[in-house]
């Protein structure tokens, strides 16, 4: 996921000391993290806490399968920012190429340093480029992602429309159009969520205010680290709730032949199953899928 500064702060998550029948249990001695405020760096922090790019270009690999009955070769990620995952795309087999699209230089520069140049000669299979995520592309991808309710940004349907069309103007013949969203009533909650990340800090997720006249929304993330020390605002979006109705409606119009959601599995968090119907709840996350 990639904010009100009065939010209340939720209380810390405790742990209750274990104890033995003797007595007590001496404490443990908590791991030593190497992030502070000082050192950190907010999209080394991102990637471990937001995303999971392995999971992700499984299910999308999955997907396209299931669909064409054929591999996919080529990757276009719009709002692409590090780029990770146009490089687990090309790390994911040797005859896949892709293309990224950001207009933002800071997290693209980052990227090909710290997620293309490790790949080697594999870099030489990824196109970054500094434009607008409705730029026309070098190739027709096979498989076109918009992630992390980046396109939230466009905030007029028409706007929103325009996109999707470039999008499915641009699709190789069987190519498919993936999007996440969020939805559920927690996403109209003014709330700030913390959750303990394994690489040794906590993530703050804060929700501003939700205005439902316009859809209007603002969030922030932030990051807490055990020295006592914090990165506030490391990222900030401004962004229009989109609803999985209208985005439903605004594929069809675009063009696509057809579009499916995919849920959460219940059993799984980590897999995402066919569902168009979906179920209620407070907060879910689901990709819309459209086939060219």
């Amino acid at each position: 996921m990639n904010p009100s500064a009065d939010t209340a702060e939720a209380q810390e998550a405790v742990t209750p000391e274990a104890h033995e029948r003797e007595g007590r249990r001496p404490k443990r001695k908590k791991k030593e993290s190497k992030y502070t405020a000082h050192t950190a760096d907010k999209y080394e922090l991102y990637q471990h806490a937001v995303q999971s790019p392995e999971t992700d270009i499984d299910f999308v690999q999955r997907v396209y399968r299931e669909i064409n009955e054929k591999e996919a070769k080529h990757f276009r990620e719009d709002f692409c920012g590090t780029a990770i995952l146009c490089a687990t795309w090309v790390k994911s087999a040797k005859d896949r190429t892709a293309e990224g699209y950001d207009l933002d230089p800071e997290p693209v520069d980052w990227g090909k340093e710290k997620n293309l140049a490790p790949l080697g000669d594999g870099a030489d299979r990824v196109q970054i480029f500094l434009e607008d995520a409705r730029s026309e592309g070098v190739r027709a991808p096979d498989v076109r992602i918009a992630q992390n309710f980046s396109y939230w940004i466009f905030k007029e349907r028409a706007v929103l429309l325009d996109y999707f069309k470039k999008a499915h103007e641009s699709l190789a013949e069987d190519g498919i159009f993936l999007i996440d969203l969020w939805g559920g009533s927690e996403t109209q909650d003014k709330l700030r969520e913390k959750r303990k990340v394994e690489e040794g800090f906590t993530y703050i997720w804060d929700q501003g205010e939700y205005f439902p006249a316009s859809g209007d929304f603002t969030c922030k993330i932030h990051f807490k680290f055990q020295d006592g020390t914090k990165m506030k605002n490391a990222f900030v979006y401004d962004w229009r709730v989109w609803h999985l109705t209208e985005l439903r409606d605004l594929f069809l119009e675009a063009g696509f032949s057809q579009v499916d959601s995919y849920f959460e599995d219940d059993d799984n968090d980590d897999e995402y199953v066919l569902d168009n119907q979906g179920e209620h709840c407070a907060a879910w996350i689901s990709y819309l899928v459209g086939q060219k």
